[in-house]
């Protein structure tokens, strides 16, 4: 019997158990974020200790601060929504993109200078031409979409995790500006939440100070009250970082643990089996969000794996277990740009490795996740093959575990039968064929095997019944 890593009576059947808090859960997953982003790892968890401190300086109440907590954490949730649009747009990696408009200055001139200097420079004069030539005619209204589906997308997905309105509503609005220059709606001063206002300025002195220093993030700030921020919010951040020790702690090792610290919500906010669900499926819609080509990818492989477990006699706490890891399998994808992801031809060795290191981030970023933890390796693994031909550590047979060779087949099976970049969708039969084809030297005959014995069972209808 191939040996598997689930282990039984974990210990969480009433409860991810008294040590897990939701500040802890949402801050090591939003280390996914950050890379999404483009920014460095942290940055949102820097930005919470930024935005707190200011929150405070202002003197705002417990609830609050506890919706200004979230709302920093969170406030990325949208960002992988609109970054196969900005790739055709602006013919250009996502990623950098991102990262490098973010430090520009907060003038129109900078932004549009930005914008035309890194516009299509890997691509042909004329198709480089025709991008510029949109941008300088739609511009305005592209702009304003992309923000949109960002932050509305970002305020949809907290609602799946329960956070309340204030949270969804912090979120949805932190690209407003006090004075009305922001974006999508163009709100100003109260119109919309002073959380999304802490939540920009939090973003914008983080991202300069590691970019350029504290003494030129202050100016940053500085530079826009009045302007982007409401100056009584500017006024407390330069409060805050008068304080001794505030930037030593912001840039040092323990600003993670200091941040989780400073969580307002009350003691007994305890995540529960159900709810670490609910969380799971909604960085499964951060992760599809990504590529056009992976909607909906997450929750079928989620359903293919389950279905095969079933047929394997998993018991229910153990499939419920597995499908969290098929969930966030491909979290490691927010670090790999759409450039790469939806390349519709064959990828060079530099994009070949990039892919094949997006399973060791979802390792990663999973190991950070004290709930995750246990399902890091499976996740890690999905890539790889029983003859060792695999990814990343390029492990053989009995060192791939069982739940692992489920996984493996669940996604393989999904990735031929449904559309990519580089080929229409397969029929189910063809798929099915492949997956035969390459039993025993790739993929497990006893999971293929389930997988079809899983698809009558579906397609007959007995498995709703």
């Amino acid at each position: 019997m191939v040996y598997s890593v689930y282990r039984s009576g974990r210990g969480r059947q009433g409860g991810p158990g008294p040590a897990l808090r939701l500040s802890e859960l949402i801050g090591a997953l939003s280390h996914a974020l950050d890379m999404t982003e483009g920014q460095p790892p942290g940055h949102c968890i820097r930005c919470c200790w930024i935005g707190m401190h200011v929150g405070r300086e202002m003197g705002m109440g417990q609830a609050a601060l506890a919706d200004l907590y979230y709302t920093v954490l969170l406030k990325d949730l949208g960002c992988s929504s609109n970054a196969a649009r900005i790739c055709a747009l602006y013919l250009a990696d996502d990623i950098n993109f991102k990262r490098g408009f973010k430090t520009v200055d907060g003038s129109l001139s900078a932004a549009l200078r930005f914008v035309f200097s890194q516009t299509g420079l890997g691509s042909g004069l004329s198709e480089r031409l025709r991008a510029v030539v949109n941008i300088l005619q739609n511009g305005g209204e592209i702009s304003r979409e992309l923000f949109e589906t960002r932050c509305h997308r970002g305020a949809d997905i907290a609602a799946k995790m329960r956070f309340p309105e204030a949270v969804q509503d912090g979120i949805r609005n932190l690209d407003e500006h006090w004075d009305g220059s922001g974006q999508p709606q163009k709100l100003a001063g109260d119109a919309f939440p002073l959380a999304s206002n802490v939540a920009l300025l939090a973003q914008v002195a983080d991202i300069f100070q590691r970019d350029r220093g504290r003494d030129e993030a202050i100016r940053e700030v500085k530079a826009r009250a009045g302007g982007w921020f409401a100056p009584q919010i500017v006024a407390a951040f330069l409060r805050a970082a008068a304080v001794p020790g505030f930037w030593e702690v912001l840039n040092g090792p323990e600003v993670e643990a200091r941040v989780f610290a400073l969580d307002p919500s009350p003691q007994e906010a305890r995540v529960d089996e159900d709810w670490l669900d609910d969380i799971a499926a909604a960085f499964a819609d951060v992760i599809d969000a990504k590529s056009p080509f992976t909607a909906d990818h997450s929750s079928r492989v989620t359903l293919y794996a389950d279905m095969i477990a079933e047929e394997m006699g998993f018991s229910e706490p153990h499939r419920r277990w597995l499908r969290r890891a098929a969930l966030l399998h491909d979290i490691g994808k927010l670090a790999v740009s759409n450039q790469i992801l939806d390349k519709p031809g064959k990828l060079d060795e530099a994009e070949w490795q990039a892919i094949r290191m997006h399973s060791w981030h979802s390792a990663r970023i999973l190991e950070r996740v004290a709930a995750f933890r246990d399902i890091a390796p499976i996740a890690g693994g999905h890539h790889e093959r029983l003859d060792g031909k695999g990814y990343p550590e390029g492990l053989v047979r009995d060192e791939i575990c069982l739940e692992t060779r489920i996984l493996t087949v669940a996604d393989v099976f999904d990735a031929l039968s449904a559309e990519r970049p580089y080929r229409a969708a397969m029929p189910i039969a063809d798929a099915l064929a492949i997956l035969d084809r390459d039993s025993g030297t790739a993929f497990d005959p006893v999971c293929v095997a389930a997988l079809r014995r899983g698809l009558v069972r579906l397609t007959s209808g007995e498995a709703a019944a």
